[in-house]
């Protein structure tokens, strides 16, 4: 990947992220881009407090992905993962329904701690990445807490209890994202720093639209980067992953590439889409149609590459 540090070492980098979609783009510009190049901001919209740790999904998803260490198996935590704590919850009546194992409950006891002694998020991620081994720059969107509510026909609850408890399933009237919550100066630093900025194919209600609510995100998105490039979660009519294509129904809108670009609307400078929609996509900004699925490193990797290609160009 030498010769693909050489072309874009000038420029500067973010990747929006979260969840697996998120990781897995990252994963792919973190195996072409040089670390001082690239910063990957993530969604802390679904942290909570479970046990009495902080508990970070979509950090945590990014991080063990960058690090190698993802499990396969589930979609989240660690690889090679063992149960007996949380097995040991359920045979005492404790509660169960989010799958904590052994190894990532190492990472949730550390995090914990460490916030405990005064360290910011920032930090403790920082903290978190560098034993992990991972050189590039990972950020949460804001030091604060800034949970995501989903309000439904059950009533208001915490997105984790939607997501993970409920799976998804109660219908969602809206999402009730916080309004005082300000990015890190981290966070604003790498996006001043930005030529570009690529949007992950992430759900753009619960995992990107956290982020661009994070005061100042989206005015300096408005503002700074050459070209902001967003790649589409829907493929072939629905989510690659997760519930983007249930919560695009139940927003009354069509389960498109065509319908996530209008979301994001003026925000964007180019979107990419998948090669199974090339004859559903038609939007007034330049789009690129590529075969957008994660499976290998090496799609990953191709992902990447093509997309910061793709900015580069509209941004010269």
């Amino acid at each position: 990947m030498s010769d693909q540090h050489a072309d874009f070492s000038r420029y500067n980098f973010v990747c929006l992220a979260g969840g697996v979609g998120g990781a897995k783009l990252a994963d792919g510009l973190v195996r072409i881009l040089p670390p001082e190049n690239l910063t990957v901001i993530v969604n802390t919209g679904d942290d909570f407090q479970h046990f009495g740790l902080t508990i970070c999904p979509d950090l945590d998803t990014v991080m063990y992905t960058l690090a190698g260490v993802a499990n396969v198996e589930t979609g989240w935590g660690r690889a090679g993962e063992s149960w007996r704590t949380i097995n040991a919850v359920s045979e005492l009546g404790g509660a169960d329904w989010f799958r904590l194992g052994d190894l990532d409950l190492a990472t949730h006891l550390t995090r914990t701690q460490l916030l405990a002694e005064g360290k910011t998020l920032t930090a403790v991620t920082r903290h978190l990445c560098q034993r992990l081994g991972i050189k590039t720059a990972v950020l949460p969107m804001s030091n604060q807490p800034a949970p995501t509510l989903i309000d439904t026909d059950d009533g208001l609850l915490p997105f984790q209890t939607w997501f993970v408890q409920k799976q998804w399933q109660p219908v969602v009237r809206a999402i009730q994202l916080p309004t005082d919550v300000r990015a890190s100066l981290s966070v604003m630093t790498a996006l001043e720093k930005a030529d570009f900025v690529l949007i992950a194919p992430s759900n753009p209600f619960v995992s990107v639209d956290p982020i661009l609510n994070t005061y100042p995100i989206r005015a300096l998105l408005t503002d700074l980067p050459r070209a902001i490039v967003a790649v589409s979660p829907i493929v072939g009519g629905e989510a690659v992953k997760g519930p983007a294509a249930k919560l695009l129904r139940e927003k009354g809108m069509e389960v498109s590439g065509t319908a996530v670009a209008n979301y994001y609307g003026d925000l964007l400078d180019g979107f990419v889409y998948d090669q199974q929609d090339a004859n559903t996509v038609h939007l007034d900004i330049p789009t690129r149609c590529l075969d957008t699925m994660m499976h290998t490193a090496d799609d990953r990797i191709r992902l990447a590459w093509q997309m910061v290609e793709f900015a580069v160009e509209l941004g010269n």
